[in-house]
């Protein structure tokens, strides 16, 4: 069991929502999430139309989400939790079969904080959920670059990339672009020579002009505009 990580709002526990219309797949995390002194599952979910309808019920601090579902896919149920009044502090951790869901972008675009891979061990899958409930993205830099990347290189083309980046200060278009590279804010302080905090505070400027709802957009746009590339290494 594990008590260091909380729900980001309060000390109770991080209420999860489980989204799959599998009930295997439901039933073998709700086993593993009981256990967590830290975590607690306050709903499930067969469809992407019931996950928008518990997320309001329940409030979660993390909706553990699958894209293939019926009646409403988890792409367009995590649209509709990030446009909902009330649940913007609920977080998305979109379960993917690695690189052949394509729809992972589309559902960062959506709102998403980041993915997971539905064949994670335990303690992969524990530490996602903490990392996205305390307001970070799980964005791994080798599967952003393969998967984000594959899918926003047809689509760089048809991006203003100069007039959407126009509104960033040149500190802030640096760490834009180590965001998308994958940097956490005391590795990009360490490469630009900041502190820990100041990295943050661009961080949540870049976040405020371009309109991001976290920083797993951020790391889209970076690709969207040319600033990363899938080709680096």
């Amino acid at each position: 069991m594990n008590a260091a990580a909380t729900s980001p709002l309060t000390d109770a526990p991080i209420k999860v929502l489980l989204a799959d219309d599998e009930g295997l797949v439901r039933s073998g995390f709700k086993v593993l999430l009981d256990v967590e002194d830290d975590i607690t599952v306050v709903g499930e979910a067969t469809n992407g139309a019931e996950a928008v309808e518990r997320a309001r019920a329940t409030r979660p601090d993390v909706v553990l989400m699958d894209i293939r579902m019926p009646k409403l896919d988890g792409i367009q149920a995590t649209a509709r939790i990030a446009e909902t009044r009330g649940l913007e502090q609920v977080r998305v951790l979109i379960l993917t079969t690695y690189d052949t869901d394509e729809y992972v972008f589309d559902a960062l675009q959506a709102g998403a904080s980041g993915f997971l891979l539905k064949d994670a061990g335990p303690a992969e899958l524990l530490h996602a959920i903490r990392v996205v409930a305390g307001g970070d993205a799980l964005l791994a830099p080798r599967i952003t670059r393969r998967l984000i990347g594959q899918f926003t290189a047809r689509r760089t083309a048809a991006q203003a990339a100069e007039d959407r980046l126009a509104v960033l200060t040149q500190r802030e278009r640096e760490v834009l672009a180590l965001v998308g590279q994958g940097l956490s804010n005391h590795e990009i302080g360490a490469e630009l020579f900041l502190s820990p905090a100041t990295a943050r505070t661009h961080v949540s400027h870049a976040m405020a002009k371009l309109s991001a709802r976290d920083r797993a957009q951020l790391v889209v746009i970076a690709y969207q505009t040319g600033l990363v590339s899938p080709h680096q290494p």
